[in-house]
């Protein structure tokens, strides 16, 4: 059986979040506005978890200067943020 090791949940919450913020969305009122549900909430902070890419996340993240169009290539969650912006 394989089994994936998740990264602090807190840490990749806010990593989620923040990277969205850098795009203009904010995942509270995508879920008011019925454009994203708590399950897939949770679902964008595990793949975020699961996915070994923190370090670059927060490389990109320290550089962003203004707001982003796009989510990183590396991002686990490119799709669903890009969808959402």
């Amino acid at each position: 059986m394989l089994q994936i090791s998740l990264g602090d949940i807190e840490k990749h919450f806010w990593l989620t979040r923040s990277v969205a913020r850098c795009m203009g969305v904010s995942l509270s009122e995508a879920m008011a506005e019925g454009r994203l549900t708590e399950q897939g909430y949770a679902e964008l902070v595990t793949r975020c978890r699961a996915a070994d890419c923190h370090g670059q996340c927060e490389l990109w993240l320290a550089t962003q200067q203004a707001e982003a169009e796009r989510a990183p290539e590396f991002c686990a969650n490119a799709d669903t943020l890009n969808r959402l912006r």
